[in-house]
């Protein structure tokens, strides 16, 4: 009985592959969060309400199995999205190159901006706790201080 079932999954995981769901899983993936960075650092700076950041959330986590069925049942063509029982094979692998490209470009976009977060949040945490960079607790506010410079 598990001969049967190992068999079944390696078939089953095989169809994933043949069907493209881990790309369109590991895309939608990168785009989320993609999608989520930018939701959470943008919309604060336009006075867009916090409970819409929360929405963008739950809507990229509700939106990732129905995503992966969408993956599972349909195929990207150049004549367009098609059943997967109506494609034609020879036709899949042009498509699959161009989905592949499609996700490396955007998984170094993230990655690129992560780190750019990454080293602005360094330095500016270094400009922060530097002593000599800081001003002094009580500085002249004065216009006659301000006028003599």
């Amino acid at each position: 009985m598990s001969i049967v079932w190992a068999v079944n999954a390696r078939t089953f995981f095989t169809e994933l592959k043949r069907r493209r769901v881990y790309s369109v899983a590991v895309a939608y993936v990168v785009v989320a969060w993609l999608l989520i960075q930018v939701a959470t650092q943008v919309f604060p700076f336009f006075n867009i309400p916090n409970w819409i950041v929360r929405l963008v959330v739950l809507l990229t986590f509700v939106g990732f199995p129905i995503a992966v069925v969408c993956a599972w049942a349909f195929e990207m063509t150049p004549e367009g999205i098609k059943l997967e029982g109506d494609v034609d094979r020879r036709i899949t692998r042009k498509t699959g190159r161009k989905l592949t490209a499609l996700i490396v470009i955007v998984a170094a976009v993230a990655a690129g901006v992560t780190v750019f977060r990454f080293l602005h949040r360094t330095r500016a945490s270094k400009l922060r706790n530097n002593p000599h960079l800081q001003l002094p607790s009580k500085v002249n506010q004065s216009p006659s201080c301000l006028l003599r410079i």
